[in-house]
């Protein structure tokens, strides 16, 4: 018999934070994964590239606009009454639609992006591009990709950042204020 099922022993209590961070983590796995199941061949041409350029950008302005509202929401909330983990998911979201689109416009003209041929090389570079640490190996050649690349910029440097940044800064306010009670002991 389990020390559970006995009588008078009561199970563990459930702690929501952390079940959330789970439900989190999980969630950002499933986004990575979806991005890589999303089919995205080379050669497309005529109508399939131009419904391809529409939805995909339509997905950019859609991730933008949730990244948007989740920052909007982190400042003007009450700190004790912030979600965290929705920006969490709307950042990881905003990073793989760009993936997406780098690799979208690589696979329409190849000569768009110097390197660029799989998603894990558009990920490793949206990533590079997102933190500004642009090793080079990856970059963007054409006009098209160099637009592409500058919104990207653009929205990272604006949005992206500053949403890493208040959520690094909420989650450490949190820990504070959880750290407080048992230094008062």
């Amino acid at each position: 018999m389990s020390d559970l099922a006995q009588p008078g022993v009561s199970a563990p209590p459930h702690d929501p934070r952390r079940a959330e961070v789970w439900h989190t983590a999980v969630i950002c796995l499933l986004l990575i994964a979806l991005y890589y199941l999303v089919p995205v061949e080379p050669g497309v041409t005529g109508l399939h590239r131009a419904v391809r350029a529409v939805i995909t950008t339509v997905g950019v302005v859609l991730i933008a606009a949730m990244v948007l509202r989740q920052i909007r929401r982190q400042i003007t909330a009450d700190s004790s009454d912030v979600r965290l983990t929705r920006l969490a998911i709307t950042l990881v979201g905003g990073v793989t639609a760009f993936a997406l689109a780098d690799l979208v416009i690589s696979s329409s003209d190849p000569d768009q992006f110097v390197d660029l041929t799989t998603k894990t090389d558009a990920l490793y570079f949206a990533i590079g591009t997102l933190t500004t640490i642009g090793y080079g190996d990856v970059h963007a050649q054409g006009q098209l990709a160099r637009a592409a690349v500058c919104v990207q910029m653009v929205f990272s440097v604006g949005v992206l950042a500053t949403g890493a940044s208040l959520l690094v800064k909420r989650w450490t306010e949190q820990a504070s204020r959880q750290a407080a009670p048992s230094r008062r002991r």
